[in-house]
């Protein structure tokens, strides 16, 4: 009977954990670049004395949702999203390299260009750092444009290059602040090929719908397992009510 209890209180363990993985996307599902989270439950054997006749559910990661969002147009001159495959470099809050799809960009107090979250956009040689100017254009392939502030429009600077790179998807995890980063600590190198789509922007890509669905499911499972602990309980109290009967 503890076998049986242990079980189940197993699985709705692993069941409340999965749910806490499928609302975590769902509450990112409008979060600009976001990349869903993945998990599945596997089958564990419950290890002890006796014969291996128990096994478990156990819930456990299996990556991220490597399928790019939707694009939205919004016409702001500083909003980007990376086509295809591929990552926009930023600079975390401990001063390493990260990387993310969130392309909202602007331009702070000190002339820093940045994300939506505060974080420092990277150029090929560290923070992008923007002039005071009169108008800005942001080309495909990432490097940005700028008319000096006082100058006429036929006077145009090239300030620097957001870094953009593409290291195999299998080589990128993603943090607990949920930027991406290299497996082996080292920084990608930027890649000429990546482009973005200006005045765009990359919507999350969760399937709202799957994820409602697989709440409810996930709902389901949970309370199936509190049933079998309320149905062991009542059971080893009938048990016993036998026993001392006799």
């Amino acid at each position: 009977m503890d076998k049986f209890v242990y079980v189940a209180m197993s699985g709705a363990k692993e069941a409340l954990r999965a749910e806490a993985v499928n609302n975590h996307n769902i509450a990112n599902a409008t979060t600009t670049g976001f990349r869903a989270d993945l998990s599945a439950f596997q089958s564990q054997a419950v290890v002890g004395s006796g014969y291996p006749t128990r096994s478990y559910s156990m819930d456990e990661s299996t990556g991220w949702k490597q399928d790019a969002g939707s694009l939205t147009s919004t016409g702001r001159d500083l909003d980007i999203a990376v086509q295809g495959q591929g990552w926009i470099a930023v600079q975390d809050s401990s001063g390493g390299e990260a990387y993310t799809r969130a392309g909202d960009l602007h331009i702070d107090t000190s002339n820093q260009l940045r994300t939506a979250t505060g974080l420092a956009v990277m150029g090929d040689t560290g923070p992008l750092s923007v002039p005071p100017h009169s108008s800005l254009t942001i080309s495909s392939d990432g490097s940005i444009s700028i008319v000096p502030l006082g100058q006429t429009p036929t006077t145009t600077s090239t300030i620097g290059r957001i870094k953009l790179v593409n290291p195999p998807n299998d080589s990128v995890e993603r943090g607990p602040d949920g930027l991406f980063r290299m497996r082996d600590g080292s920084d990608a190198a930027a890649d000429p090929t990546t482009q973005v789509a200006v005045g765009s922007l990359e919507t999350s890509n969760v399937d709202i719908g799957q994820s409602m669905v697989q709440m409810i499911d996930l709902s389901r499972q949970f309370e199936l397992q509190i049933k079998a602990i309320h149905t062991a309980e009542e059971t080893g109290a009938a048990s016993a009510q036998l026993l001392s009967a006799n």
